[in-house]
C-alpha cells in the first residue's frame, strides 16, 4: 500500500527503510505522503518546504495541484512569500496571534505580505556587510568522510568571510561540516587552523578548538524542549557556571539575561521552556548558547529554516556582526537567494564532490 502511494506520488523511497536513517527532507515527503494517504477533504501543512531544495520543492507543488484537481482544500502555513504568491488563491496574515488581514493572492506582492507581517516596511531583506574578509582562518585540504559520503573537500575560510555551502539533497553538504566539528569521523585530509594542524576528533575537541555548530534540527537535536531558556543557552558551558559541583543560578540568569538583551530573544524570562518559544526565538537562544563560548568559526546548517522573515533579518544581522568581529562562519542553505545575499564566497556540493567555488558577487 506504501508503496502504491509513493508511487502515485512519485516518491523514490524504500516502503522497508527505517525512517529514522531517511535525510530529513525525505522524511518530510513520507510525512507528506501520509497525509495524502488520509484521503482527506481538508489537509494542514505547516511548513512542509522548511528543509526541501528547490527540486523537492516543485515536486511538492506538483502533488499540491493534483490534490486541488481532486477537489482537496488545503491550508498552507509558510514564511516563504514567493511560494504563498505562486501557488495560493488567498492569503491570510497572522502577527503575534491576531489575524492581519485576508486577500486574493493576486493583489499582493511580496513587500505587501512582508509590511503586514512585521507591521512596518523592510527595505532590505539582507543587511549590508561592513567588512571585508581578512586573513586565512581555516584550510580544509583534501577533506573526506570515513565512511562513503563526500571526498576531496578543499577551501580556505578568511576572518570575517561569511562563506555559504550550496548542493542538492544528498550533494553531502551537511556531512562535510559535521566532519569538521568532529560529529562524523574523518577519513583523509587535514584542518589547519591559523597555521596549525588540528585534530577535530570529537565535538568536546571542537569546542575546546574554537568551533561551534548550530545543527539543521532544531527542535531534535538543537534544543532541549521541556527545560528553560536559561538551561538551553548554557549547556555548552556549564563548567563556568559550577563551583564546588554545584550550578551557580545566580550568575547563570545574569549572564542569560544580559545575552537576551543582546541578541533580542523575545521570552518572558529566562526560566521560561524553551519549547513554549517561536522557531525564529529557540533558534537565537541556539545562538546565545554558542556565542557564551566565544567561538572563532561557526558552522550553521539552515540557520533560518522555518522562521519569519523578520527574525531572518534578525539572524543575519547577527551573523554580519559575528563577522565584523574577525570571526569565520559557513553556512549551509538551501535558498539560493539567501546564499547570494549573506554569503562572500559559495562552495558548490554535488554527489559528494566538491563541484565549484564562486564570488557571491559573480
Amino acid at each position: 500500500d506504501t508503496k502504491k502511494i509513493f508511487d502515485d506520488l512519485g516518491i523514490d523511497i524504500d516502503p522497508k527503510a527505517k525512517s529514522g536513517f531517511l535525510s530529513v527532507p525525505q522524511r518530510q515527503m513520507v510525512e507528506i505522503a501520509k497525509a495524502v494517504s488520509y484521503d482527506s477533504n481538508v489537509i494542514v501543512m505547516d511548513e512542509p518546504t522548511s528543509s526541501l531544495t528547490e527540486r523537492e520543492v516543485e515536486h511538492l507543488f506538483r502533488i499540491l495541484k493534483k490534490l486541488k484537481e481532486n477537489n482537496t482544500s488545503i491550508i498552507y502555513i509558510s514564511h516563504k512569500m514567493e511560494e504563498i504568491l505562486r501557488i495560493s488563491d488567498d492569503v491570510t496574515v497572522m502577527r503575534d496571534g491576531k489575524w492581519i488581514d485576508t486577500k486574493p493572492a493576486n493583489e499582493l506582492t511580496t513587500d505587501m505580505i512582508i509590511k503586514m507581517m512585521v507591521g512596518r516596511e523592510l527595505k532590505e531583506r539582507y543587511p549590508k556587510k561592513s567588512i571585508k574578509p581578512g586573513e586565512i582562518w581555516l584550510k580544509v585540504e583534501k577533506l573526506s568522510s570515513f565512511t562513503p559520503g563526500f571526498e576531496d573537500v578543499n577551501f580556505e575560510l578568511h576572518k570575517g568571510e561569511i562563506l555559504g555551502i550550496s548542493g542538492l539533497v544528498g550533494s553531502k553538504r551537511t556531512e562535510v561540516i559535521e566532519t569538521i566539528f568532529g560529529l562524523r569521523q574523518k577519513g583523509e585530509g587535514r584542518l589547519i587552523l591559523n597555521g596549525k594542524e588540528i585534530n577535530n576528533n570529537s565535538p568536546t575537541q571542537a569546542l575546546k578548538n574554537g568551533f561551534a555548530l548550530i545543527t539543521e534540527e532544531r527542535r531534535t537535536d538543537g534544543i532541549f524542549n521541556e527545560l528553560s531558556v536559561s538551561f538551553n543557552m548554557i549547556i555548552t558551558n556549564l563548567n563556568r557556571y559550577t563551583q564546588s559541583g554545584l550550578l551557580r543560578n545566580t550568575k547563570i540568569i545574569e549572564t542569560v539575561t544580559d545575552m537576551i538583551k543582546k541578541i533580542n530573544v523575545k521570552t518572558p524570562s529566562p526560566r521560561a521552556k524553551i519549547g513554549n518559544l517561536s522557531g525564529g526565538n529557540q533558534q537565537k537562544v541556539i545562538f546565545g548558547r554558542w556565542l557564551l563560548t566565544n567561538p572563532d568559526i561557526l558552522l550553521l546548517d539552515e540557520p533560518t529554516r522555518g522562521i519569519d522573515v523578520g527574525a531572518k533579518y534578525e539572524i543575519y544581522q547577527l551573523m554580519n556582526n559575528l563577522a565584523s568581529e574577525g570571526k569565520g562562519i559557513i553556512v549551509i542553505s538551501s535558498e539560493m537567494p539567501e546564499l547570494l545575499g549573506i554569503c562572500d564566497r559559495i562552495l558548490v556540493m554535488s554527489n559528494g564532490h566538491q563541484a565549484g567555488m564562486f564570488d557571491a558577487d559573480d
